[in-house]
């Protein structure tokens, strides 16, 4: 197996609370995506709903990844200040939250 060089994803599974409206989960996701303009070691931003039929999301229903350049980068971006100022106004409209950085590793058979 060969872990990736550098590269570091950053994934964190919501479920947004009930008073949460579409409008604001749209904006929410925007201001997400802006931040990878704001933050250099951030490289890349996607997100989806959860589409699953195995019923299986534990009440999650969106997935956000991002990409980092390295284990440091994520490290500056938690401390980074368009992140704390975003992460101020998201994180109050979260019910759940799971956060996972892993570094991904190619396997060859």
């Amino acid at each position: 197996m060969e872990e990736a060089k550098g590269v570091v994803k950053h994934v964190l599974l919501a479920k947004f609370k009930d008073s949460t409206t579409p409008d604001q989960v749209e904006e929410l996701i925007k201001g997400y995506a802006s931040l990878v303009d704001l933050v250099p070691p951030m490289k890349a931003f996607h997100w989806g709903k959860d589409v699953s039929a195995e019923n299986m999301h534990e009440g999650f229903t969106h997935v956000f990844e991002s990409t980092f350049e390295s284990v440091e980068g994520i490290a500056e971006y938690v401390a980074h200040p368009a992140h704390v100022e975003f992460a101020n106004v998201f994180l109050p409209q979260l019910e759940k939250i799971v956060v996972v950085d892993y570094k991904p590793t190619t396997v060859h058979l």
